[in-house]
């Protein structure tokens, strides 16, 4: 059996935050957003928890939902999402 490992990109996850939680006016989610937190780009834990089930859905990664609590930036979160690619859903 081969295993595909697909990294999450910065697109990948402004996608999904905008197809689960929409875009906040005044927030460039094509910008250089990576360390900018959440809570700036407008987007809280129930968010962000629908963005981790559809990352779960869309790429089989299971992610804790308390692991997503600690990641405060796009790029704290694409490197906890791509850490946990070792853990199948």
């Amino acid at each position: 059996m081969t295993t595909t490992t697909t990294t999450v990109t910065l697109a990948d996850l402004t996608r999904m935050l905008r197809e689960s939680a929409g875009e906040e006016e005044g927030v460039d989610l094509d910008g250089d957003v990576i360390d900018t937190p959440f809570m700036d780009l407008g987007y809280d834990s129930l968010a962000l928890l629908q963005v981790i089930g559809q990352i779960q859905r869309e790429y089989g990664i299971e992610i804790p939902d308390d692991a997503v609590v600690d990641a405060e930036t796009p790029g704290a979160l694409l490197a906890l999402i791509n850490a946990g690619q070792g853990t199948a859903a």
